[in-house]
Formats: C-alpha cells, structure tokens, sequence
C-alpha cells in the first residue's frame, strides 16, 4: 500500500459540540484487485509472540489489506522481495493463486500485531496452507532471497 497525503481528509463537525474527527489515509492499494463475488469480509487481529514465525506458506481466496498496529512483520509475497512492515504501516495482497511467504513477528523481544481485512470466497476457508511440493514447483516465481 502506498500513503497518498493527497486523500488526507478534515471533516467538518456539524454539531460543534466538540473537535471533529482529522482523517488520515494510511494506505491505498492502486487497482486493487476486485472481491470475489459474493465474498465475505472478515476482520482479524492478529497477535504473533516474540520471535513467531506466524503461519506457514498459504494463500487467501480473495484481496486482504493490513494495518501493522504493533511492533514489525516479515512480510513475502510471491514475486515480491521480503520486507519488514511496522507500526503503522499497511500491506496487501491480492489473494486468489499467490502464496503468502511469510507474515512472522519480526522482533524477537516483543508481540507484534496487525489487523487484517480479507474478502473470502464463499465457502472457502479463510486461509489455505501450501505443501511442500507446490512451494518446489513454484520455486521459480519467489523472489531471490539475500
């Protein structure tokens, strides 16, 4: 996700009783990919233990979108070099055939946290691990690692 100040957003508080809400855009995700139809949009908080390796290689039916809102994350998406995401920082995905690498607490002395969206086909489960062997046949789609 990329922070744009061009949306930042004030809101005018039409009962005055108090200050009205600044609005900040945190993350935006150009061309984001579209929900699957009829897609159920789930809510989660996860919070990974010092040094958690979090879950292993999977997959999402449908887009998800995150707020790191505590700590840092290892972060890998197929395609896509590693990362660290921390406090405050957004990420994403697209979902449907990529595998997600890696979504581990990044710091070994204390939890990290993030909140995530995710837009779940019906019927499908929210997360699906990937084995071994299509991790090998998919070697070459993962980012080279340093």
């Amino acid at each position: 996700m990329t922070t744009d100040h061009a949306h930042i957003h004030y809101l005018e508080n039409p009962v005055k009783s108090g200050p009205p809400p600044k609005i900040d855009v945190v993350g935006t995700v150009p061309e984001a990919p579209p929900a699957p139809e009829g897609a159920e949009a789930m809510t989660i908080l996860v919070t990974l233990p010092p040094n958690s390796p979090g879950s292993p290689p999977h997959r999402h039916s449908g887009p998800a979108y995150g707020y790191v809102i505590k700590g840092a994350i290892d972060f890998e998406l197929e395609g896509e070099p590693a990362r660290v995401v921390r406090a405050g920082e957004t990420f994403w995905e697209p979902g449907g055939d990529v595998i997600h690498y890696q979504d581990g607490n990044h710091l070994a002395d204390e939890e990290s946290a993030f909140v995530v969206t995710m837009f779940c086909a019906p019927g499908q489960p929210m997360l699906t691990v990937v084995g071994p062997e299509e991790l090998e046949a998919r070697r070459d789609r993962r980012a080279p690692r340093s």
